[in-house]
């Protein structure tokens, strides 16, 4: 696979979106634009009651944002659209009526652990290790940032954020919530997935609705939040600093 998509399939009651990227699932903006309508677009299907949200191949789960695009940021502008980019993916996501369930088979970064924190019950394998690594790179995990901590908590998002160099293994995020299961291999997973999602999207989709509303009680104010947040990465992403940091990561 060399060409970067988003799918969306409906297979007996079950929207599948999956998303892919040459370069270890990574998000330009034009991928985290259709992401997010596809995640929309299926929260309206009557002809799924249960979303699986994946990324394609059998590595990285997420690299989160594209380093190409980030470096190609010239003015705030440009920055607050890009950045913007992983607002409305979350803001689909929290708005979906419908249940989102992760499926994580391997290491997720930055925009990518955002993703995997909006998903309301995530699946994971041993190896799907996890970084906030913005703040190594000048940024800081700012957009991302409410959902990370929604999902939990200021304390471990504290410590995820600060150690932005440092990988926290699988076990670490099940323990803090982040992943709601975790597997020995990609194959126990998808087995333990299918076995879940034919139990719940037999449930009314009705409470399901309802019940997610309470789950993100709370978050009314993120259509604008995150937007704000947007601006501060799109600022900070024009900085010498950042500028240099991304480079040197580019090159290793």
């Amino acid at each position: 696979m060399t060409e970067a998509y988003v799918k969306h399939n409906v297979i007996d009651g079950v929207s599948i979106i999956e998303f892919f990227h040459p370069q270890s699932n990574s998000l330009p903006g034009h991928i985290l634009g259709k992401l997010a309508e596809t995640i929309r677009m299926a929260g309206k299907d009557p002809n799924s009651n249960v979303i699986l949200l994946k990324s394609g191949g059998d590595r990285a789960f997420c690299a989160g944002a594209s380093f190409d695009e980030l470096i190609a940021i010239d003015n705030e502008e440009t920055g607050k659209v890009f950045f913007s980019g992983f607002a409305k993916v979350i803001n689909a996501m929290r708005k979906c009526p419908k249940f989102i369930i992760g499926r994580v088979q391997g290491k997720t970064v930055g925009g990518g652990v955002g993703v995997a924190s909006s998903c309301d019950y995530c699946f994971a394998t041993s190896n799907a290790s996890i970084k906030l690594s913005e703040l190594a790179v000048g940024i800081g995990p700012f957009v991302v940032g409410p959902a990370v901590e929604r999902k939990i908590g200021k304390a471990a998002f504290s410590e995820l954020s600060i150690a932005a160099a440092d990988w926290r293994s699988s076990s670490w995020a099940k323990d803090k919530g982040l992943f709601a299961e975790t597997s020995d291999s990609v194959e126990e997973m998808d087995s333990d997935i299918d076995a879940f999602i034919q139990k719940i999207k037999s449930f009314n989709p009705e409470a399901m609705a309802e019940m997610k509303k309470i789950f993100w009680e709370g978050t009314e104010h993120w259509d604008t939040l995150l937007l704000e947040r947007a601006q501060v990465s799109g600022t900070l992403v024009l900085s010498d600093f950042t500028r240099n940091a991304i480079n040197s990561f580019k090159k290793k």
